[in-house]
């Protein structure tokens, strides 16, 4: 499975802004936009829609930007891909008005792939934004890695 690259962005968003949670200025468009070398008119369309789904709420104007309307860690990650991604049929059969597939009846594919699909899912609704940016408390170099600053995220404090 490959996620959109409408999901994606969406997905990079919520994570930039949950690394500025604490931060008093909003996150603006334009430094999700430089961060991560994304058209900001598609990034406008995207938050748009965060919006309309009450994920992020948002202030136009000098000053203005945008901000989580909750933690993220009640922001759950299956929810997002669910609401962002369109289509989940991995093969045609999973679709039974375009399947054209001689093979239905007799194959255990659609099965097989519709569990995939399932688990895959299932790992994403045991995650939120928040443990997408959350440092790893695991030990070696995981924890190194998260000690870490974040750095595309402009402003973000560094500690430590």
């Amino acid at each position: 499975m490959r996620l959109t690259q409408w999901t994606d962005y969406t997905l990079r968003v919520l994570m930039y802004c949950a690394a500025c949670q604490e931060r008093e200025q909003p996150v603006t468009i334009s430094e999700v936009a430089e961060a991560h070398a994304i058209s900001r008119s598609h990034l406008t369309k995207i938050v748009q829609q965060l919006a309309a789904e009450g994920l992020l709420d948002t202030t136009r104007g000098r000053g203005g930007g945008m901000r989580l309307m909750k933690p993220a860690s009640e922001i759950n990650l299956g929810a997002v891909v669910r609401m962002t991604e369109t289509d989940f049929d991995m093969v045609e059969c999973f679709n039974a008005d375009m399947n054209q597939c001689r093979m239905s009846g007799r194959c255990r594919l659609q099965s097989v792939l519709g569990q995939a699909t399932q688990a895959y899912l299932a790992v994403l609704d045991g995650l939120t934004v928040a443990d997408l940016v959350a440092p790893s408390f695991a030990g070696g170099r995981a924890a190194k890695a998260a000690a870490q600053p974040l750095s595309w995220v402009p402003g973000l404090p560094v500690t430590g």
